[in-house]
């Protein structure tokens, strides 16, 4: 695990990257923010009345001399965030309801990152996934050719890294939205120093079994072919035809992973999510995440009951992922 984050700090090394904190009261984020302005890693923005922030520090015992401190109520280039919401929202709000939104922490901080004065933005901490990703998915927006994003989290244990989707956001993907996934999560692998050899998982491993759920992740893999001819990818697979070379071997002998996948996409939310949480309860992974993917500019959400540590190296991944 310190392997991981110690290479997501060099790549942020002297890079000036700058994450905005829409919970700038709350404790966990407060300690985070002060220890990564302090350590130099990036600008933390924290949103919030700016002395009853500064009063959380102090009581803390922390300092954020070296971190910004912004107050929707009171920001000076307010109107700049109005004029360019209403444009973004194209007729769907007016002047006067982007000023009342704009109060709002999440969509404030996110304005601010959409106009380039972040490079994203991290929250979650006492808010809803809802709350934090709405606003993502209304300012920001997916990229070009991406209608949906999507969640992953990153399995580390000792030196053993892996990448597993969708665990956070789409309940029921189709074809289309399991090939986007995979496509995406190759893009994060190689973010983390993860050479992506995508699995996509199945109960039937090539044609063992035949239904309209696995014609659905076969469908899958075609499609992220030829949206990416250079992935390497295969399926659909069950784990095991995926991850252990022998069985590989007597199920899927002309397969191009060979039973070395490092990227697993789950054929659904349901899936994934007790997926990741199997190996992370039984196998002892730690689960980093889960990291937003396919949106114009970076934007993470956190668990309610995340602890400081968490938040000091999802803000890290978000810069990075916004490099």
């Amino acid at each position: 695990m310190a392997d991981l984050f110690e290479g997501l700090k060099q790549k942020l090394s002297g890079r000036d990257m700058r994450i905005v904190f829409p919970e700038g009261l709350d404790e966990r984020i407060v300690r985070a923010a002060s220890r990564l302005a302090e350590e130099k890693r990036l600008t933390p923005i924290l949103i919030g009345n700016i002395e009853q922030v500064q009063a959380k520090a102090q009581e803390l015992g922390v300092s954020l001399d070296a971190a910004e401190i912004y107050d929707p109520a009171n920001y000076a280039a307010m109107d700049e965030l109005v004029a360019a919401f209403v444009e973004r929202r194209k007729g769907k709000a007016t002047e006067e309801d982007a000023r009342k939104i704009l109060l709002d922490e999440n969509y404030f901080g996110t304005m601010l990152v959409y106009l380039n004065k972040s490079d994203g933005l991290v929250s979650g901490a006492a808010h809803s996934t809802a709350d934090t990703v709405r606003p993502a998915l209304q300012i920001i927006k997916t990229k070009a050719g991406v209608k949906k994003t999507s969640g992953v989290f990153i399995m580390v244990r000792e030196d053993e890294k892996y990448v597993f989707a969708d665990c956070a956001i789409n309940i029921s993907p189709d074809s289309n939205d399991l090939a986007e996934i995979a496509v995406e999560s190759a893009k994060t692998a190689n973010m983390f120093d993860i050479e992506p050899r995508i699995a996509m998982l199945s109960f039937s491993t090539k044609g063992s079994a035949k239904s309209e759920e696995t014609d659905r992740v076969a469908g899958a893999v075609a499609e992220a072919k030829r949206r990416d001819p250079s992935l390497v990818i295969d399926g659909e697979f069950q784990f095991d035809a995926a991850f252990v070379p022998s069985v590989a071997k007597s199920k899927a002998p002309d397969s191009p992973l060979q039973g070395n996948a490092s990227v697993f996409i789950f054929p659904s939310l349901e899936a994934g999510n007790i997926g990741y949480k199997i190996a992370q309860r039984l196998g002892g992974f730690e689960a980093v995440g889960p990291i937003l993917q396919g949106l114009n500019r970076p934007v993470n959400d956190l668990s309610r009951g995340c602890n400081e540590e968490d938040v000091y190296k999802l803000a890290l991944i978000t810069a990075a992922q916004g490099i």
